[in-house]
């Protein structure tokens, strides 16, 4: 059994070879090989790798976003069973909007979308009024100060902050405990109007004037035209329900798989040792049926195998896990990374070199535990050091700042 950050933790793994789940599906057609790839987020073995931009992940979101749209509004103009198509639509918005913010955006903040300071930060306080989150310049600077630095996951940093003010999760608190709070959470109207009214007061506490004119504007303009093209329940059903709702479990379920929490009295917290103990790949799937099964059992495993993979799993990476998420582990050893368009076979290579310099890289499979096994960690956390009183002591956000991820 292995550890992270002292703890036992049964799911996770150190891979310095081929890994056995995603190895177990090069049994399918070589044609599912790039698929499977990107939604379990590891190349099997040898793989060719792919080459994207950074344009044109910016390309595949707004388009994901469009289409969602086009779709929604369509299936609300046709009524009747057209009406299912609204599942695909908002899946579609929801997907590309989390990948603008957690991937593009995030970029962005670290001036290193196209690595330019001024289209980069164009791009990102467009994305912020678009998307109404915290305003950039204050995101970019507390994540680089709070995030990356020798604050990361103390109560400076806006993580762990997200934690025990907007989850109210504490340390000592059970699995089932926690799990109980989350979906809770989940369900809540008064929680969901008070995380959008947060990311109102976020966007427009700290944007300039000026942008803060042009998204009301643009807002303005929106109404008008609904009303003028009587288009009021398109734009409620096709935009507000997927950027409020849906945006919002999205961004609680990601949130409680980013960081562990360290252990109590762990020392030194410094280092690559330390900082890599903190962060996990989150590869999405299971094994394969194996070859050897008896002729009667093999149709019902692979139903059984097909069936989990594209109604549990594929959502998990579509609409929570998007982007680069399942590889948060690379980026936090290599934030510049100019290659991180191509997320996947970066961190495969980096992997594949022996990761120079860093402790070997760690995985878990599969999104509830992932949760699971942050929720152990801060389960295992000293509960002096994460009590929610002593932020008043750290903290120089604004606490509504805290329910965006």
């Amino acid at each position: 059994m292995s550890e992270v950050n002292g703890m036992p933790a049964q799911p996770v793994h150190d891979f310095c070879a081929p890994d056995p789940v995603r190895e177990s599906m090069q049994r399918l057609p070589r044609a599912l090989a790039l698929p499977l790839t990107l939604l379990t987020g590891r190349p099997h073995a040898g793989q060719r790798p792919i080459t994207l931009t950074p344009t044109r992940h910016l390309v595949n979101a707004v388009g994901s976003m469009t289409a969602g749209l086009l779709l929604s509004c369509t299936a609300v103009s046709a009524a009747g069973w057209w009406l299912t198509l609204l599942l695909p639509g908002w899946a579609m918005t929801l997907h590309g909007a989390r990948n603008l913010r957690m991937m593009i955006y995030h970029q962005c903040a670290h001036q290193n979308m196209w690595g330019r300071r001024g289209p980069d930060a164009v791009l990102g306080r467009l994305i912020a009024a678009l998307l109404m989150i915290q305003d950039f310049e204050r995101y970019s600077s507390e994540h680089i100060s709070d995030h990356h630095a020798l604050h990361h996951m103390t109560l400076r940093d806006p993580t762990v902050q997200a934690f025990l003010v907007s989850l109210e999760l504490r340390p000592g608190m059970t699995r089932r405990q926690m799990w109980r709070r989350v979906i809770g959470k989940t369900v809540s109207p008064a929680f969901h109007l008070r995380f959008l009214y947060a990311r109102f007061r976020s966007y427009f506490h700290s944007a300039t004037p000026a942008w803060r004119a042009g998204a009301l504007a643009a807002a303005v303009l929106a109404a008008g035209l609904a009303t003028g093209l009587h288009l009021w329940v398109h734009l409620l059903v096709a935009w507000v329900v997927p950027m409020t709702l849906l945006y919002q479990v999205s961004n609680i379920l990601r949130l409680c798989v980013k960081h562990t929490f360290p252990s109590p009295g762990q020392e030194p917290r410094r280092g690559k040792e330390y900082f890599a103990g903190l962060t996990n790949a989150i590869f999405i799937g299971e094994p394969a049926p194996e070859p050897d099964l008896p002729p009667a059992r093999r149709p019902a495993a692979w139903l059984r195998w097909w069936a989990r993979m594209l109604l549990v799993h594929f959502p998990a990476r579509y609409l929570v896990l998007t982007g680069d998420t399942v590889v948060h582990d690379f980026h936090h050893r290599h934030p510049m990374s100019r290659n991180w368009a191509n997320y996947l076979f970066a961190r495969e290579e980096d992997h594949r070199r022996g990761t120079p310099g860093w402790p070997p890289y760690r995985e878990v499979w599969g999104l509830v535990p992932a949760i699971d096994l942050v929720f152990d960690s801060l389960r295992a956390a000293d509960p002096a050091e994460y009590h929610p009183d002593r932020l008043a002591e750290v903290n120089h956000r604004e606490l509504f700042a805290a329910f965006d991820d």
